[in-house]
Formats: structure tokens, sequence, C-alpha cells
């Protein structure tokens, strides 16, 4: 393989993974000043010329001609007068000698294996331009093509072919993707796994829902309304604190959009995900009321010490401040920084009922703790509901439960 021959289908190879011409020819040369080093063990003294486009290549060996007795004559850069004459019949101690080496003169193995690593260095060179490429991106919305399912993890290419991977954990468990569909998630994180970049996607991340509000709502692109915080869980309930410094401007109403237009499209996005967009303040009464939304708090009690709010709510709002698998009140408590206990509020026919705390005798403190953490704080509010119920609302046993009922029953029996 002549140096034309090797050139230009190198450089076809690089033009066709989008290498620009400087750093093709910085590589060229790289290698050849390395076959260079192979055969000569240092390149100080030669001169290589790179012409891509043409396939030239000039590779020159420049030495300084001495007398055949000099001390020097060893030097890599020295070359004997008798030497240099060979080369041409007038050369005169003291002037360079500029030796043409050509491409064949480093042998056919040499020339092979500078092609390989030509090659080589290229499929680094990309995968050094992905990893950059997508390092830059960590947080912003990809959209590309689902191409193969697996049992952990999707495979995806996006629009240039290169592979990128939304493990299972980071799907919402609603989706459901056909080899085909186009998909959008943020870029999660990037890391460089043996050589190879590893570009993992998300859809679950808070990120994820901020950049669609981003793209669905142009006063929160324009920074005219701040995100300040978004806690969710996936699929299921999301909350999402926002304000203005512009007293014109209704951050909800405008992240809502008329008749829900905007939010819609957020939601549809996310597997039909419950979006609660909340204006965010920093009195803190305020602030948990309108978390807990669509609940109605009746009253609030706050520890600072211990980071925990008690709230109290008439009967028929705890399960609202609750929630649908207590999603709710966890993603509140998340919103605000503080653990959020739940009470009801008795009226004046509920007082003959017993605080569950007076059957700290014969109920275990942390099974009045759980029932406590999903708004049951008396026997009857307990008692109200059934062993379903509590199966769903709490992570109690049904001998648990069943034992809990045959307290509760007995204290009212007697």
């Amino acid at each position: 393989m002549d140096a034309k021959v090797l050139i230009e289908s190198f450089a076809e190879f690089a033009r066709s993974k989008n290498v620009d011409r400087p750093t093709m020819i910085r590589i060229l040369e790289d290698v050849f000043r390395a076959m260079i080093r192979k055969k000569f063990e240092t390149d100080e003294n030669f001169d290589v010329t790179i012409n891509a486009d043409k396939g030239d290549l000039e590779i020159f060996r420049i030495r300084e001609i001495v007398d055949d007795n000099s001390e020097d004559i060893w030097d890599f850069d020295k070359i004997s007068l008798t030497d240099a004459r060979k080369i041409e019949p007038d050369f005169e101690i003291g002037e360079e000698v500029y030796e043409k080496i050509e491409l064949e003169d480093f042998g056919r193995r040499a020339v092979q294996m500078a092609r390989q690593t030509l090659i080589q260095r290229i499929k680094d060179l990309e995968k050094d331009l992905l990893f950059n490429k997508y390092e830059e991106q960590v947080g912003e919305i990809v959209s590309a093509e689902v191409y193969q399912i697996l049992g952990r993890e999707i495979l995806l290419i996006d629009g240039e072919g290169n592979e990128l991977i939304l493990p299972k954990g980071e799907q919402i468990p609603k989706d459901r993707f056909r080899k085909g569909d186009s998909v959008k998630a943020i870029v999660h994180k990037v890391d460089m796994m043996n050589g190879t970049p590893k570009i993992i996607l998300s859809r679950t991340s808070p990120v994820f829902l901020e950049r669609l509000f981003e793209n669905e709502v142009p006063e929160v692109y324009d920074g005219l309304i701040t995100i300040v915080k978004i806690v969710r869980e996936p699929g299921e309930r999301a909350k999402v604190a926002v304000e203005s410094y512009d007293d014109r401007i209704d951050p909800v109403g405008a992240c809502v959009g008329m008749k829900g237009s905007r939010i819609h499209a957020v939601v549809r996005e996310l597997q039909n995900e419950n979006i609660d967009v909340i204006n965010f303040t920093e009195n803190l009464d305020l602030y948990v009321s309108r978390a807990l939304s669509p609940a109605k708090v009746s009253s609030i009690a706050v520890n600072e010490e211990t980071k925990r709010i008690s709230v109290y709510l008439k009967p028929d709002q705890v399960s609202l401040a609750i929630g649908k698998g207590g999603f709710n009140i966890k993603l509140a408590s998340r919103l605000v920084g503080y653990e959020i206990d739940v009470f009801r509020e008795l009226n004046e026919y509920e007082e003959e009922d017993v605080d569950l705390a007076e059957f700290a005798d014969e109920i275990e403190a942390w099974i009045i703790e759980e029932l406590k953490k999903t708004g049951l704080d008396t026997a009857k509010s307990v008692l109200a509901l059934t062993r379903e119920d509590l199966l769903r609302r709490t992570e109690l046993e049904e001998g648990t439960i069943d034992e809990i009922f045959r307290i509760l029953r007995q204290e009212f029996e007697q």
C-alpha cells in the first residue's frame, strides 16, 4: 500500500466520522512520527508534510554533514561526508542533507500497522467527541428512537446513530415502548466504561419535568417564572413550587395555561402523572397548606427542633391530605423539607373517642406510629376502616391488623 492510497482511504474514513481537517492532519502526523521513532529511535530531525486532500506524503530526514573522523558522527542528526556524497556527490562539510524517506522503507508490516492505528485513533476520537457532546447536554431533553427492548433497559438510537440507554429504574412505571417509538428523556449522566461512552437517560428525574415546563411555558423558559423545587413519584404524582418576581404574572395560572392547555401536554408526556403546581411562599404555614392541596388544613403546629409539622384537618379532609397510596403527604413533606404528621380534628360528637396513645400498653409503639402516619390517631378512625383499607394504607400484616381491631373493639364493648 503506497502513501497516496493509505492517506486517501484514511481521509475518507475520517470525513465519514465528521472529523475536521486539522484534527485529521494531526492524527496522520502523529502516526507517521510514531513509525519514524520505531525505525530511527527519534523523530526530532525529521520533517513530515501531509496533504490529505491529494493524498501526498513527504518525509525528510535532516542531518548535518561532518568530517568522517568527527566525534559527532554517531549523533542522530549528523552524517559523515562519505555517506552524504553517496546521496549527492558535491556535498561539503557543514551543509544539511535532506534525505527523502519513502513509506515503503518502513516495511509492509509497519504500513499495515499504521493503517490499523489510524482507524483506531479515529474511533477513539469519535468516542471522545461523543462523550464530550453528551456531557455538555446533561440535564437537557433529547429525543431518540427505540431499537431494542431488554429486560433491564431500553436501547435507543439518536439522529447520528449513537446508542443511548434508558434503564428500567429511569422509566416511568407506566411507560410502554415498542421498537421504532420516539422517546423523550433527559441526559441523566455520561460515563466512560472501558473506553466507550455510556449515555444514561432518565424520564423519572425531577429535571425532566422541569425541562418539560420550560418547553411548554414561555415564562419559565424566559426566567419570568422560577421553579423553586420539584418532587415526584414518577407516573403517580408531582408537586411543583413556582414563584414570580413580577406581580403582574400569576405563576400558577401561567404554568397551568388556559383550561389546562399547557400542563396537559406535560401530563400526557408523563403518562398522566398528577401534577400540583403550588405558589411558593416563605410563610411556612401557608406553604404547608398549599403543599397538602387539595386537602383543606384547619391548623398547623411546627416543631423546629424535630423538623416535624403537625397538621390538623377535619375528618373528611384526612384522606385527601394523605392521598392515594400516601403520595400526597409524602410529596408535601419532601417539598417543604419537614416530616408532616396528619391528625383528625374531633367534633363534639367524637369526644367519646379514644386516642391511640392510650393503647400503648397493648399495641406496640411502632404500630401506633405507622397508623398515625396515615392520619389514624384515634380508635374510632381505625375502626371506621376495613382490613383491606389498612392493608392498602399501611405496611402492617393481616394478623397484626386483626389484633388491632380486636383490642380497639374490646375497648368500646367495655
